[in-house]
């Protein structure tokens, strides 16, 4: 008798996951992001809070924002490609505008074009809980396959 597959190993949330698990670093990977949503227009992942991850005076430092910024826009693009797909980094801008202390945070990466080859985004972050921005990046992707 064949197994029957698990249904939930079979959503894109769950697809996403193996992709962020498959194809990021170990250090990425500590970051301790999970995938909310993830489909052809965009991803959302969630950051979790961590004291590891603040700076001095209490906030989460920009440095992992930026980093779930860009792993959130590769998981949006492998979403609107029906899989990962190799790809690099050409352009991220960020501005933070407010600090984020003691709260998980959204990452919300939404393509607004995607070639054959180039992949552009928009992303907000903001903490959980409210709509509030407490950061806005956007990145273009270079694909290589």
């Amino acid at each position: 008798m064949t197994p029957t597959p698990d249904a939930a190993a079979l959503t894109p949330t769950a697809a996403a996951e193996k992709i962020l698990a498959d194809n990021f670093a170990p250090w990425v990977l500590d970051l301790g992001l999970t995938i909310e949503s993830a489909d052809g227009s965009g991803a959302v992942l969630r950051l979790p809070w961590s004291d590891r991850l603040a700076r001095e005076g209490g906030g989460l430092s920009g440095q992992a924002l930026m980093a779930a910024a860009d792993t959130a826009t590769v998981i949006a693009v492998a979403a609107a490609r029906g899989g990962f797909v190799p790809m690099t980094t050409v352009q991220q801008s960020i501005t933070f505008q407010r600090a984020v202390v003691g709260s998980d945070v959204l990452v919300r990466a939404r393509l607004t074009k995607s070639g054959k080859r180039m992949a552009f985004a928009d992303i907000t972050m903001t903490a959980d809980g409210t709509e509030e921005i407490a950061a806005h990046a956007t990145a273009v992707y270079a694909l290589l396959g």
